[in-house]
């Protein structure tokens, strides 16, 4: 924001500080009316000469004309310091009252998750360093906007679709970042999560399930669309937080998925259903991880039930029978017991990408082959196709199409995982290019 408005709005916010002091607008204006030499006093006009009625007819247009600008200038004041409206569909109150829906004991709450204190709108815009406008701004829902506080682009899936990525703009980006840093990554998740958490990744979810007599693969389907803006507000609910600042950290967290289309020139971007948690905002994983703390509980007793092991990694879930398991797989009863709980927790069990892995067979888990008591590791053939994409580098052939130096990396750094000796090598020829 502009230095200049800057100081308009640091004046507005003066502003309303003397109309609270006031006693409220009403009194402010008549305050500053008086103050002015504006207030006019009410008298008898019989008596008055035409001389003296011009005077006070023009004492009383002046006194309105005044008294509607400082009426202007309380209301400018009032939106410089208030959020007043959100959107549509949003609900919002500027009364700090108490609602209904609190949680008991929600400063407890805060405290014990080591939380920022956060009790009103103007605290959080100080926490992430915005003014309310701004604020508002990064919050405010719009079922046609032509403008996003994020960016659209498209990355290739596996099965050769397009996966549509919303990116948030810098000033969304930093205040997601600091909800992620100050907030959601001091939540509680489950052991059984993996993804995205510090000290957790594809290699320590692979390697839980070394040595599988059977492994079982679920797939959670539209699994960040499914996460709501209700849902997500109850995780800021639960964490503590009372109705606005819950709603104001789960606008920011979130957007309704979009369409793109031009009208008589003009970009819209229309809204495909409610907000939820968009692919390609830093918060969208951790806030999973958090929500996902009692599925993620359920399952595992599930699993240790049947005498299975399990873990989570974003949208895939992965169970594993122990080589030597005495007994009966019970694969069926373990697959009903699963959709079952998803579904109570709100989610769904894609069809189509339930897989069964014998230990006769490869067995691979977030990409890693974790057969026998080994440590998970990285495919043969994925080994040498990097191998000789970079020997043919070093006798001059071109990469494959789509392939780059840098995407090459990035598949010498996944070896290197799991195989540093490897790794080293392949990062050494690698660097000659």
């Amino acid at each position: 924001m502009a230095n200049t408005n800057r100081i308009d709005y640091s004046r507005m916010l003066e502003t309303w500080r003397a109309v609270e002091a006031a006693g409220g607008r009403d009194k402010y204006i008549e305050a500053q009316l008086k103050e002015k030499g504006y207030l006019v006093e009410r008298k008898p006009t019989d008596s008055m000469s035409k001389a003296e009625l011009e005077r006070y007819k023009k004492s009383l247009k002046d006194e309105a004309a005044e008294k509607r600008r400082l009426a202007k200038e309380a209301w400018l004041a009032y939106k410089a310091s208030h959020l007043v409206h959100l959107g549509e569909g949003v609900f919002w109150s500027d009364q700090l009252d108490q609602d209904k829906w609190d949680l008991p004991g929600a400063e407890e709450r805060q405290a014990e998750n080591e939380l920022p204190k956060l009790d009103k709108p103007q605290e959080l815009a100080e926490a992430l360093g915005v003014s309310i406008a701004e604020l508002r701004q990064l919050a405010y829902h719009r079922d046609a906007a032509t403008k996003l506080n994020y960016y659209r682009f498209e990355i290739p899936k596996r099965d050769g679709s397009k996966r549509p990525i919303w990116a948030p703009h810098k000033r969304l980006k930093a205040a997601q970042r600091w909800v992620l840093r100050e907030i959601v990554e001091r939540l509680p998740v489950h052991g059984a999560a993996h993804g995205f958490l510090h000290g957790r990744s594809i290699a320590s979810n692979a390697s839980v399930h070394r040595d599988a007599s059977v492994l079982l693969k679920v797939d959670l389907k539209d699994f960040f669309p499914t996460v709501t803006l209700p849902r997500v507000k109850g995780v800021f609910r639960k964490a503590g937080y009372r109705e606005q600042i819950a709603t104001l950290l789960a606008l920011i967290c979130t957007e309704s998925p979009r369409q793109v289309t031009e009208v008589d020139g003009k970009t819209y971007f229309l809204s495909l259903g409610p907000r939820c948690l968009p692919q390609g905002a830093p918060t969208s994983p951790a806030i999973t991880n958090t929500l996902c703390l009692r599925l993620d509980r359920r399952l595992q007793g599930l699993a240790k039930k049947f005498g299975w092991r399990y873990t989570r990694y974003a949208d895939d879930l992965t169970f594993s029978l122990p080589a030597g398991h005495k007994g009966k797989p019970a694969i069926g009863s373990l697959l009903g017991g699963i959709s079952m709980i998803t579904a109570a927790e709100g989610f769904i069990v894609h069809p189509d990408k339930t897989r069964v892995h014998r230990s006769g067979g490869r067995q691979q888990v977030t990409g890693l082959v974790v057969n026998g008591k080994g440590g998970p590791r990285v495919a043969r053939d994925y080994k040498r196709a990097v191998r000789a994409a970079i020997h043919n580098l070093g006798r001059g052939k071109p990469l494959k199409e789509g392939e780059t130096l840098s995407s090459l990396a990035g598949k010498v750094a996944y070896i290197y995982m799991t195989d540093r000796k490897l790794g080293k090598q392949l990062l050494a020829a690698l660097s000659k290019f």
